[in-house]
C-alpha cells in the first residue's frame, strides 16, 4: 500500500464458534489489528458461514446463508476472518451453492478475494511477521485440514510463531494428520474420529509443550477435550491469543514459564 494512502475498510467475520463459545479470540483479533493499525468494523448482523449445512448436504440452506453473507460484507474492501475453515467457505463452497443463481454466483466470485483467513492478512496484506507479541511459554502448533488443503496458508502461522518473543515453539510430530473433528465427520464417526483425536493427543505431549496452538477453535476444541478427558493440563490458545499478548502482559497464569524467558 502507498504511503499515506488510505486503509481499506476492513471488517471482522468472527464466526458463530467463536462468537459463542471462544469470544476471546475475536477480542483478542481487534487487538492486535489496532495495534498493527488496522480499525475493523463488525457488522452486527453476520451469522453462520454456512459450512456446517454445506457439508451434509444442505445446498439451498447454503445459498441462503452466502446470500446474508454478500449482503453484509459485500461494502468491505477486506474481511479478515481468524478460522482457516470459515474463511475457506466463500472460495471454496459458496460458488458450489450458488448453482443455479447466477446473480448470487457473481458477487460471490466478486467478494471471494476479499475474504482472507487472519495469519495470511498479517503476513501478505500488512506484510508483518513480528507482530510485537511476547508469550515465555513452550507451544505447539496443529495445522487444521482447512488450512492445509482450503485455505492453504503453508508456514505463515508457523513463521508468526517462531517470531514472538520469549517463545519456545516445537514442531508437533505428524502435524498434517487429521484431528479427527470434520465437524459432522466426527458424529457420524465417532470411533475412527476418536482414534485419529487419541493420535493427535499423543503427538502434542510428545512435545512437552504446554500450550496447542492452531487457526481454528473447532479443532482446538476437539484435540482439548481429548485431553482435559485424559488428565492432561495442557492449554489450548487460537493462535491470534498467543499474538495479541505483550511482555507488558506477563505469562499466561497457571502455565511454567520456558528458561529463556525468566
Amino acid at each position: 500500500m502507498p504511503p499515506n494512502a488510505p486503509r481499506p475498510r476492513t471488517a471482522l467475520f468472527v464466526t458463530c464458534l467463536n462468537d459463542t463459545l471462544f469470544p476471546g479470540t475475536g477480542r483478542a483479533t481487534v487487538t492486535l489489528l489496532r495495534r498493527l493499525g488496522v480499525e475493523v468494523d463488525f457488522p452486527p448482523g453476520q451469522s453462520c458461514c454456512g459450512q456446517m449445512h454445506f457439508n451434509t448436504g444442505y445446498r439451498k440452506e447454503t445459498a441462503k446463508l452466502a446470500r446474508h453473507f454478500v449482503d453484509t460484507f459485500g461494502g468491505y474492501e477486506e474481511i479478515v476472518v481468524p478460522s482457516a475453515s470459515c474463511a475457506g467457505m466463500p472460495a471454496e463452497s459458496y460458488p458450489l451453492a450458488a448453482v443455479g443463481d447466477p446473480g448470487l454466483a457473481r458477487e460471490v466470485a466478486e467478494l471471494a478475494p476479499r475474504v482472507v483467513e487472519l495469519t495470511e492478512y498479517l503476513t501478505d496484506r500488512l506484510g508483518v511477521e513480528d507482530v510485537g507479541a511476547h508469550f515465555p511459554h513452550r507451544v505447539t502448533y496443529h495445522p487444521t485440514c482447512h488450512s492445509l488443503r482450503a485455505t492453504r496458508l503453508g508456514d505463515r502461522p508457523h513463521r508468526l510463531l517462531r517470531a514472538v518473543g520469549g517463545i519456545d515453539y516445537v514442531e508437533l510430530p505428524a502435524a498434517e494428520e487429521c484431528c479427527g473433528f470434520g465437524g459432522t465427520f466426527s458424529v457420524k464417526n465417532p470411533a475412527v474420529s476418536g482414534a485419529m483425536n487419541g493420535d493427535k493427543a499423543r503427538h502434542v505431549l510428545e512435545t512437552g509443550a504446554s500450550v496447542l496452538a492452531a487457526v481454528d477453535n473447532s479443532c482446538l476444541m476437539n484435540i482439548g477435550g481429548r485431553l482435559a478427558k485424559d488428565g492432561h493440563p495442557v492449554r489450548t490458545l487460537h493462535l491470534v491469543e498467543i499474538l495479541a499478548r505483550t511482555a507488558q502482559d506477563g505469562p499466561l497464569p497457571g502455565l511454567p514459564v520456558v528458561e529463556a524467558a525468566r
